[in-house]
């Protein structure tokens, strides 16, 4: 009998689906401690950003001649300390000063998307996004899994309304296409003609607000949200004045009006890991003086060029006297 629990405990333990978190390296390469141009790093960090998971670990390792720092907030940029610029730490995380050699890591328990740089060297900089993990399946605000389509009855009972939305995971710089219905609950026949308002919150604030007309019991909107965060997808005001004779009813005692007649669907955005742009982050590189000499070579040829080209246009051009009938050379 035993042995039978505690196989079926080994049983229901591996059947579990079980998400581990991941550990990266970040290696300060050999020449970062060097502002110069033409020094042996590419880049300050390696590499200088990275996308990770709520969760996730980053070990940095110290393949410099000299200590660093992995310091959270702005750094310099390459010549901002000259002009007594050391950036500025948001006291998120701080490694501390770390020697040649040595290491230090750091678990990351909250998304966002976070610069770093070394206060000891403040022209190394470097950006972490965290991502949340996302589920694979539509939830509510809760995180509580949900079917399709949703099934919300007016206060009033008098309409039911059913919301879908594709794709099922919500995340930011993506179309969201929202889908619903409306129907009457005493003979499950759908309501043609059904003004109403739809509305978008996230985060406690009113971000998407729209009048329409259900032409045959349904009708669809689309939107691609910017931001991550909870939302609530609101239907109100519903009525259609050739099925609701009278804009108010009574129930338990209480008058409900149309634009009290509403439902309430919730669920998550989440900050899409495909679409995520660092513009705004940049972890510049060393840059070399190759890209200076080619430069140079550019802004010196291409006028010469044209002055030479010009010069022997000018040359090639025949004189005046020569192109003169009977003209006589002396």
């Amino acid at each position: 009998m035993g042995l039978f629990i505690l196989l079926s405990i080994f049983l229901a333990l591996a059947s579990t689906s079980v998400v581990y978190a991941e550990e990266y390296v970040i290696d300060i390469p050999f020449g970062a401690y060097n502002p110069e141009l033409n020094t042996p790093a590419e880049v300050w960090y390696d590499p200088p950003q990275i996308s990770i998971l709520v969760g996730d670990t980053i070990t940095w390792y110290n393949d410099d001649r000299e200590g660093h720092t992995v310091t959270s907030g702005k750094g310099s940029g390459r010549y901002g300390w000259m002009s007594d610029n050391f950036g500025t730490s948001d006291d998120y995380f701080n490694s501390g000063r770390f020697m040649p050699g040595e290491s230090w890591s750091y678990t990351f328990e909250e998304s966002g998307t976070f610069q770093y740089f070394c206060t000891i060297h403040p022209w190394m900089e470097g950006v972490i996004v965290v991502e949340k993990l996302i589920p694979d399946f539509p939830h509510d605000a809760t995180g509580t899994k949900v079917e399709f389509p949703l099934l919300q009855y007016t206060p009033d009972l008098s309409v039911e309304v059913n919301l879908s939305w594709d794709p099922p995971i919500i995340k930011t710089h993506e179309k969201i296409q929202f889908v619903y219905q409306f129907y009457d609950p005493q003979t499950n026949s759908n309501l043609a003609n059904m003004k109403y308002n739809f509305i978008i919150f996230q985060n406690g604030k009113e971000i998407f607000r729209d009048e329409g007309l259900s032409q045959i019991g349904g009708d669809y909107r689309n939107f691609i949200f910017s931001d991550s965060g909870s939302i609530i997808i609101r239907i109100e005001g519903i009525h259609a004045p050739s099925i609701f004779a009278e804009e108010s009813v009574t129930v338990k005692g209480d008058v409900q009006d149309k634009e009290q007649r509403l439902v309430d669907f919730t669920s998550v955005v989440y900050d899409n890991p495909e679409k995520i742009t660092h513009e705004d982050y940049h972890a510049k590189p060393a840059q070399r003086l190759s890209t200076y000499y080619e430069l140079m070579i550019v802004i010196i040829l291409v006028p010469a060029a044209l002055f030479l080209f010009a010069f022997f246009w000018v040359m090639r051009k025949p004189k005046l006297s020569d192109s003169k009938p009977g003209a006589v050379k002396i």
